[in-house]
């Protein structure tokens, strides 16, 4: 669970994307003015920084700065302009990645997972994971379901040992992308639905009749175990 700080001034967009992050297992606090927010950073610690650029009081940008002049909580910056030149200047200035409005909860919950997972470091992989009858052996590179093994191709490894790592979380294709892919801006959705159908046609199983690998329709797909 990550501690989060929202300071988004609008309340047609505060209010759901509280909910929605809080619905994903984050502890949300939320200030609808620059300054407010800039104290509650500062008491509170958070995580990770939400931060949209129209706000009422003072300049969003205005407000980074004076941010990474004290601190070095990560910060997405929510903005409403999508040129290439706005970008650099916002992360020049310090933000650790945008969401362009209008994006859903799911898209940026992605965005706060992967800027966690940068400032964490590397992360020391499970050498043997094991959800239900699957086993994925990381060093062997070897899969076994239900003791017999399964034949994967070197990305449909990567995309299994992915969705492993996050077993019973929803991860979005365009997580997918950037960490199995690693295409981090953008792709094609397709290259992951033929992968995972692919992947299924190994594993036994269909879309329409899943064992393992779960869609939800429109965010993404989870891993776990048969019930």
């Amino acid at each position: 669970m990550a501690r989060l700080l929202l300071i988004e001034d609008d309340p047609a967009i505060r209010a759901p994307l509280l909910r929605a992050l809080r619905e994903r297992g984050h502890a949300v606090a939320a200030s609808a003015a620059a300054m407010e927010g800039l104290q509650t950073a500062l008491a509170e610690r958070p995580d990770l920084i939400v931060l949209d650029l129209g706000l009422p009081d003072l300049d969003g940008r205005e407000l980074l700065r004076m941010l990474r002049a004290v601190s070095r909580i990560p910060v997405i910056v929510a903005t409403a302009r999508d040129e290439e030149t706005e970008m650099v200047r916002l992360l020049d200035a310090g933000a650790d990645d945008y969401v362009v409005k209008p994006f859903t909860a799911a898209q940026l919950d992605a965005r706060i997972r992967a800027v966690l997972r940068r400032g964490a470091g590397p992360e020391e992989a499970a050498p043997v994971i094991e959800v239900g009858g699957l086993r994925i052996d990381q060093a062997a590179r070897a899969v076994t379901l239900d003791g017999a093994a399964v034949e994967l191709t070197p990305r449909e490894f990567d995309l299994l040992h992915h969705l492993a790592r996050h077993a019973g979380q929803v991860v979005t294709k365009r997580e997918l992308l950037s960490e199995v892919w690693q295409v981090p801006y953008g792709g094609a959705d397709k290259t992951v639905d033929v992968h995972l159908s692919w992947l299924r046609r190994k594993l036994g199983e269909t879309a329409q009749e899943p064992r393992y690998l779960h869609t939800v329709r429109g965010v993404g797909v989870r891993l776990s175990g048969p019930s």
